[in-house]
């Protein structure tokens, strides 16, 4: 494949040019599973190459955490050669996890059998704003007490730190659950018509439903961005 700027040779489909510094490819697909990764990558919706990477699972114990993690560098390493805009992953939920841990980019989790179908078709949407502002400065509203003490602000800042994400406002304190389940957990909710959604944070018997101004335009979009939240928050080991 050439650069489509210079016409340079890139050693990989998609590579980021490092002639004349040109990205070739905006938004890179993964499909994890635990023996292997395939990589889509993708410019102004035009599929421009595909990559595939192998790797040997360990049976569990140190090993098996090493092999992972290498594994999931591998991956996070051909993403970087790309430097895209988007990463959209789909797959081995532990696979995921690991190679979201060693990239900085944008990052999304699609539920879904056919991934690549599945972004293409969103990219044919308007793109979702991007919201630049430190999580602490989209935490605000008139009832400042959270429930769940550090885990209920390590909830909230999750959710506010996602970039589809304009505020978070948290809600009264519903201290008449009857939730026995210990720990804090939270969970985002169906989104509304304007794209909007709720992450209601349990702590024992108390509830705080809290409000999160999203980008999103529509139901639809806005579904999209709960399921973020909700992946970041099971990885952050909160999912209700």
């Amino acid at each position: 494949m050439e650069c489509r700027q210079c016409a340079s040779p890139l050693e990989r489909p998609g590579d980021y040019c490092l002639v004349c510094r040109t990205p070739n490819a905006d938004t890179v697909i993964l499909e994890l599973a635990r023996d292997h990764a395939q990589l889509t990558m993708l410019h102004e919706e035009e599929v421009v190459g595909e990559t595939g990477i192998t790797t040997t699972p360990e049976d569990g114990g140190e090993e098996g955490v090493v092999e992972l993690r290498n594994f999931a560098g591998r991956v996070a390493d051909e993403v970087r050669r790309k430097r895209p805009e988007e990463v959209y992953a789909a797959g081995d939920r532990e696979v995921v996890r690991a190679t979201r841990a060693q990239l900085r980019y944008s990052f999304y989790r699609v539920e879904t059998d056919e991934p690549v179908e599945t972004v293409l078709a969103r990219q044919g949407d308007r793109a979702l704003e991007v919201v630049e502002a430190a999580p602490s400065e989209k935490i605000g509203g008139s009832h400042s007490t959270l429930i769940g003490n550090r885990a209920g602000q390590r909830a909230i800042r999750t959710v506010a730190a996602h970039p589809h994400v304009k505020k978070v406002i948290p809600g009264p304190i519903d201290a008449g659950g009857s939730g026995a389940r210990g720990g804090v957990r939270a969970k985002a909710t169906r989104a509304d018509e304007n794209g909007n959604v709720r992450m209601l944070l349990r702590d024992g018997s108390s509830v705080q439903e809290n409000r999160v101004v999203t980008t999103a335009m529509d139901r639809e979009s806005g579904e999209w961005v709960r399921e973020d939240l909700n992946d970041a928050l099971a990885e952050a080991e909160l999912r209700d």
